[in-house]
């Protein structure tokens, strides 16, 4: 059993078509649902819930602080290399774009630590790479989250997708998440955007959460990128993998995010979609109301206005003085970024603002040891 046998009961018309057809009392009933079905869920996203994002949005801000309270949990990611295997055409990673790669060693990434170190008390750092197993194979990684165990409390990563028995040896390495982000559930558009390379199997990558639910990851982060396909069917097959997951592998945390599209170098692919900062709004309410535990996750590409309005709404992890380029914060401080960063205050700045609203930010909520 895995998520794709719920995907081959699926049909990517038929789910659009559904969510377009949506009426007044379909939003009303699922606002009404004690426990929302993705039929509800399917409601909430489309357009006749536009009139209803007041009601959401109270909806959303009440679910959330009854089960996170009124904080906002700190991360902070570390770029350990952009060598890349893949032809993504949608990332500045691209391994057909003429970079210099950079791939960090020990020594680096500990001047690495220190820097960050000197810019907040990160607690949660999150690990990433390109997908190059030859510069950032398991060993690479298990090496990098021993180092990094030494200063930070809970350590995640976003990597190339591994075997379920390379998670193991890299959770009782003392990793504690994975986020791994399916890009667009299109099965049929996705070798458009994936040309070469590994991250061309579907198949694979979508499978990927089952193997680290079945490694026993302790949390584990899904999500599409919004500009590919019909972010509304693309973000109903997300909600279909998350409710997937949750019952099938309950003892798992789950997160999600929404990253938009932003500029990066390269051959300079355009958005498909365009996602509003109300439809972007709407996505979040939906998504706190369809499923009240989840964790939600804001990064450095919105901006600071976004997430300032949002705090309070459904999001409960954000980043903060974020470089997507590896190396940035001290070894390669001009090196490629991933994508272009929205939100460039400081993780000082960030925490005022989230004290103004009477919120309170979290640097560390995890430890191996309890």
């Amino acid at each position: 059993m895995s998520f794709q046998n719920v995907l081959a009961n699926c049909s990517w018309e038929d789910t659009t078509r559904v969510i377009q057809n949506k009426t007044e009392s379909d939003v009303r009933r699922a606002l009404a649902a004690t426990h929302p079905t993705i039929d509800d869920f399917m409601a909430l996203i489309s357009p006749a819930a536009i009139p209803f994002l007041e009601q959401m949005a109270q909806l959303s801000r009440h679910y959330t602080e009854l089960r996170f309270g009124k904080t906002i949990q700190f991360y902070v990611p570390l770029y350990l290399t952009n060598a890349c295997t893949n032809h993504c055409i949608y990332c500045g990673f691209n391994h057909n774009n003429k970079i210099e790669r950079i791939v960090l060693n020990p020594d680096e990434i500990e001047q690495e630590v220190k820097a960050i170190h000197k810019i907040g008390p990160f607690e949660h750092v999150l690990l990433v790479t390109g997908e190059s197993p030859k510069h950032a194979g398991v060993p690479y990684l298990k090496a990098a989250i021993e180092q990094l165990r030494q200063h930070f409390s809970a350590v995640s990563m976003e990597v190339q997708p591994l075997e379920m028995d390379d998670y193991k040896e890299l959770i009782s390495a003392g990793l504690n998440s994975v986020y791994v982000y399916q890009e667009t559930y299109n099965k049929e558009k996705y070798p458009f955007y994936h040309p070469a390379g590994k991250k061309r199997d579907f198949n694979y990558r979508v499978e990927t959460p089952d193997r680290l639910g079945q490694a026993g990851i302790h949390r584990m982060g899904l999500g599409v990128l919004i500009g590919l396909e019909d972010w509304r069917t693309d973000v109903t097959y997300l909600a279909r993998h998350l409710e997937y997951l949750r019952k099938t592998y309950w003892r798992t945390r789950y997160s999600i995010s929404f990253p938009r599209m932003r500029p990066y170098q390269g051959d300079g692919f355009k958005p498909n979609v365009i996602l509003t900062d109300k439809e972007l709004a709407q996505l979040i309410f939906a998504f706190r109301i369809f499923d009240h535990d989840v964790e939600m996750a804001l990064s450095t590409r919105e901006s600071a206005a976004f997430r300032d309005n949002m705090l309070a709404l459904g999001v409960t992890n954000y980043s903060a003085g974020s470089k997507t380029d590896p190396g940035g914060y001290a070894v390669y401080p001009k090196a490629l970024e991933q994508f272009a960063i929205n939100d460039a205050r400081t993780p000082q700045q960030v925490q005022q603002a989230i004290q103004a609203q009477g919120y309170q930010v979290v640097w560390k909520d995890w430890d191996r040891h309890f």
